[in-house]
């Protein structure tokens, strides 16, 4: 199930990503149901291995660590590519982790940044319009 990440964000509850998958393929929960198998055997002891199982996670096999649903939204064109990066990098002001983007390591803005694809001061006060809440969170 090829897919390249062209972009994520990871925040302590919850993360974003951008893919691009093959032609003609729309397998995102799929990908999701693998991604979370995975960190859940990987990493399950680590995180939330103390809290209880509800009977209802319990009876489809679910752990306590992921949320049950995702959102998916696909990309339509150029503009509304770049409209979903500045969402997803901004996202870690917005939830009041930190006072700018570039401030929270634990997302692609950084590699943006490198490239030249985004000013080394994005979002620090000379963004005029960051995206609101209509992206499903």
């Amino acid at each position: 199930m090829p897919f390249t990440v062209e972009a994520w964000v990871l925040l302590p509850d919850h993360l974003h990503t951008i893919w691009t998958l093959p032609e003609h393929d729309a397998g995102y929960a799929a990908r999701w149901a693998v991604i979370k198998s995975c960190v859940t055997k990987g990493c399950g002891r680590l995180f939330g291995s103390g809290k209880k199982v509800n009977i209802s996670r319990s009876n489809r096999k679910e752990g306590v660590f992921w949320q049950r649903r995702f959102w998916e939204h696909v990309i339509r064109d150029e503009a509304d590519f770049h409209r979903y990066l500045d969402y997803l990098h901004w996202n870690p002001v917005k939830h009041g982790y930190v006072k700018t983007p570039m401030d929270w390591p634990y997302s692609t803005l950084h590699r943006f940044v490198a490239q030249g694809l985004y000013p080394p001061n994005w979002g620090g006060g000379g963004v005029e319009e960051i995206p609101g809440d209509k992206f499903g969170e």
